[in-house]
């Protein structure tokens, strides 16, 4: 691997690792975050708060073996999850599990995260729902594998979220619409009903031109 390459994916996790904790998205030592680049994955380590961890502390691991090909620290405790991840989707760039309070709230209370507003259509879409597993282990991993091909942001009943993306500023962003879009849901049901977007509407959405060049970009930037 081209060691530029991987110093800039260290330097990006370590400024959306700062995002996710300065946003309230995880708190202490919880949730963790990789990137990848080609065969390997960067991953947060064991036992670290997010906004701790130096670039170089990042642990390099080989997705197709799940070796650890750097020394020191040991891997995040989800290490399977992320390397399930990755292995049945090729094409996800960076995968974020953080703990974000409504995302967790609404899982005690529903299932099915509705669409209801046009930046949760466009950048989201569904939201998968797995009922709780132990952390750590490979039924959550792979749980999670047999749903990220299907969606790109995925609740974990009693515990939080994932998402992926092409790379880590996507994957960043839907974690924020998805704990936004459970707010937003939790704040409507106490107050009434919640009324989604019907179907074409949320078609009506994606086929607009100026969301289309909006995803386009966010898919190429940092």
């Amino acid at each position: 691997m081209d060691q530029d390459n991987a110093g800039e994916i260290r330097q990006e996790l370590c400024k959306y690792a700062r995002k996710i904790v300065e946003n309230g998205l995880v708190v202490g030592p919880g949730g963790n975050i990789s990137a990848r680049a080609g065969d390997k994955m960067y991953l947060s380590p064991s036992g670290f708060a997010l906004e701790e961890i130096e670039p170089e502390q990042w642990i390099e691991v080989d997705i197709p073996t799940g070796q650890v090909t750097d020394s020191g620290l040991r891997p995040s405790s989800e290490v399977l999850m992320h390397l399930y991840g990755y292995r049945q989707k090729p094409d996800i760039g960076a995968m974020v599990h953080t703990h974000p309070p409504n995302c967790i709230a609404f899982t005690l209370i529903e299932r099915e995260l509705p669409i209801m507003f046009p930046d949760q259509a466009a950048l989201v879409g569904r939201t998968a729902y797995i009922p709780y597993l132990i952390p750590t282990t490979d039924l959550l991993a792979d749980a999670v594998a047999a749903k990220v091909g299907e969606t790109s942001s995925i609740l974990l009943g009693n515990h939080g979220l994932v998402t992926t993306g092409r790379n880590l500023r996507e994957a960043y962003y839907r974690t924020q619409v998805v704990e936004e879009s459970a707010k937003i849901y939790l704040s409507a049901r106490a107050a009434g009903t919640p009324v989604p977007l019907t179907d074409r509407e949320v078609a009506d959405i994606a086929a607009l031109e100026s969301e289309d060049y909006r995803i386009q970009l966010l898919q190429k930037m940092k």
